[in-house]
């Protein structure tokens, strides 16, 4: 208890040296405070990111096999492409994939591009009713390759598409049914319904068009019947995904999307409805899955198995490296010079705080020769140092925790910023990682481009504390060992003898 006593008076005594140590000190925590907030936060955004794109499999063509494909002018005006196309994957290699024991998760959609002729139900498609258009009625052009009873596309079919559900952009209108339960049900938008004269419980007649074989064959068109389950309100943009097929109208009213783009003529289904109809050659038609891993390094494992299932070796398993890159990569960055920055200040802190505590021993050397020579033994000795720079410290770590925590956001900003700055000047140049690289989205969907993250929201984290709190332990440790060892090394009598 001696120890203790004399431990706390001995810092008050002596305040103008113990205050420089606590500088020192406080400045050490402070600034390790905000580097490990900052590091323990990116830390966990990259391993989140991480399971994200490294868990969802792409499966996307092999862009050497693509460079060794040519394009060739046909009679019609049209292209079409001649070389090494890879092997299409069919709806039974989609559903045996989803069998793998490596899988997490797997999401199935299905699309169908359909319209109508004399075997179907006769339905006018929204944005097709302006008879001074003719060209946007059909919905699209003849497609090369098609066959002779060619059905222009006038409305899309989709597959367990449901996110605009779950999202609330779309929803079942109040007393207009339900969702489709089973195969062969559908819903369809309050405007194509009001439009059509349609109700829950009619049935209509869609045909997708077929298409003609390698051997020139002509494959006949496909036909779904349909129920009508339910109607929904839609507050998407009409445009959706397909902005990019915009076409001029023909009165030069400005510009407008084929009907089979328009979001209001899209016809919700389950996903076999069209994958148990989906056929090799039929055109518009796709079936697709989303894979998830339990784990991303089970990616080799699954990998093998699709081809051991027949995958063609044209495609490429993989999860979407780029698009992480893309996300993480300034968080990644962030987290490089934080982590330098914060082992400079450590090791540069400790020998500075080692010397000044050197030093302010030294001058102390009469009054350790007197308690040696009372009797107290040198590990006790060295427990008062030690409970002196531990006082110290304590101070020191919740005022540094304070100035820490306040001080980390705005760090966190501006190096956050910088990065971006970095890597957005890097790819202006055409030298960065990135630079020129498109970012795809998972087979059967539309391409898209991640942005990287902007924004970084830093707290104090239990184990941030933690090792905030072995820090400050380690640095008073560390120097009241090395002012202590020397001090301790002569004997009582011989720093009494060298004070007289």
């Amino acid at each position: 208890m001696y120890i203790i006593q004399n431990a706390f008076q001995n810092v008050l005594r002596n305040r103008g040296r113990n205050i420089l140590v606590g500088v020192i000190i406080f400045a050490i925590i402070t600034t390790a405070v905000v580097a490990l907030i900052i590091n323990n936060t990116a830390s966990g955004i990259i391993d989140d990111y991480r399971g994200r794109f490294g868990s969802e499999v792409t499966i996307q063509p092999d862009r050497s096999q693509l460079q060794g494909m040519r394009y060739s002018g046909s009679s019609g005006g049209a292209s079409s492409v001649t070389g090494s196309a890879p092997a299409q994957i069919t709806p039974q290699q989609y559903l045996s994939f989803a069998e793998s024991e490596y899988l997490l998760d797997t999401v199935f959609t299905s699309s169908q591009m359909v319209g109508t002729d004399e075997y179907t139900s006769e339905l006018t498609a929204c944005g097709a009713e302006d008879e001074d258009d003719p060209g946007m009625a059909g919905g699209a052009v003849r497609m090369y390759g098609a066959g002779e009873n060619w059905i222009q596309p006038s409305f899309r079919m989709l597959g367990d598409e449901w996110k605009d559900f779950t999202e609330g952009m779309r929803f079942i209108a109040d007393g207009d049914g339900r969702m489709p339960e089973a195969d062969d049900e559908c819903i369809i938008s309050v405007e194509l319904a009001a439009l059509n004269g349609l109700s829950v419980g009619d049935v209509i007649t869609l045909g997708g068009s077929g298409g003609i074989t390698a051997d020139g064959e002509e494959i006949p068109n496909n036909y779904y019947t349909l129920t009508i389950v339910g109607v929904y309100n839609d507050l998407t943009d009409e445009s959706g995904s397909g902005g990019g097929m915009a076409m001029m109208g023909s009165g030069g009213g400005g510009i407008r999307i084929p009907p089979a783009m328009n979001r209001r003529n899209e016809i919700l289904v389950t996903f076999d409805t069209i994958a148990n109809h989906s056929r090799g050659g039929v055109m518009g038609a796709s079936v697709a899955a989303t894979y998830y891993l339990k784990d991303p390094s089970m990616l080799d494992a699954f990998a093998a198995e699709c081809y051991a299932k027949g995958l063609d070796e044209t495609w490429l398993v993989s999860t979407d490296q780029d698009g992480y890159d893309t996300v993480v990569k300034p968080v990644v960055g962030m987290k490089g010079i934080t982590f330098t920055f914060l082992v400079i200040v450590l090791i540069l802190g400790a020998i500075i705080l080692v010397l000044l505590t050197s030093i302010a021993v030294r001058e102390r050397k009469y009054e350790i020769g007197v308690l040696r020579a009372m009797g107290m033994k040198r590990g006790k000795v060295a427990l008062g140092l030690w409970s002196e720079l531990l006082m110290i410290t304590c101070v020191c770590v919740i005022l540094g925790l304070l100035a820490g925590v306040i001080a980390a956001q705005p760090v966190s900003d501006m190096l956050l910023e910088g990065q971006l700055e970095a890597i957005n000047s890097a790819m202006n140049t055409g030298r960065g990682p990135m630079a020129g690289q498109a970012v795809m989205m998972r087979l059967g969907g539309f391409s898209s481009g991640y942005t990287a993250l902007d924004t970084l929201d830093v707290s104090l984290s239990a184990a941030t504390l933690f090792q905030i709190l072995g820090i400050a332990l380690v640095l008073a440790t560390a120097a009241a060992l090395a002012a202590v060892t020397r001090i301790t090394q002569y004997e009582p009598i011989k720093i009494l003898m060298e004070r007289n």
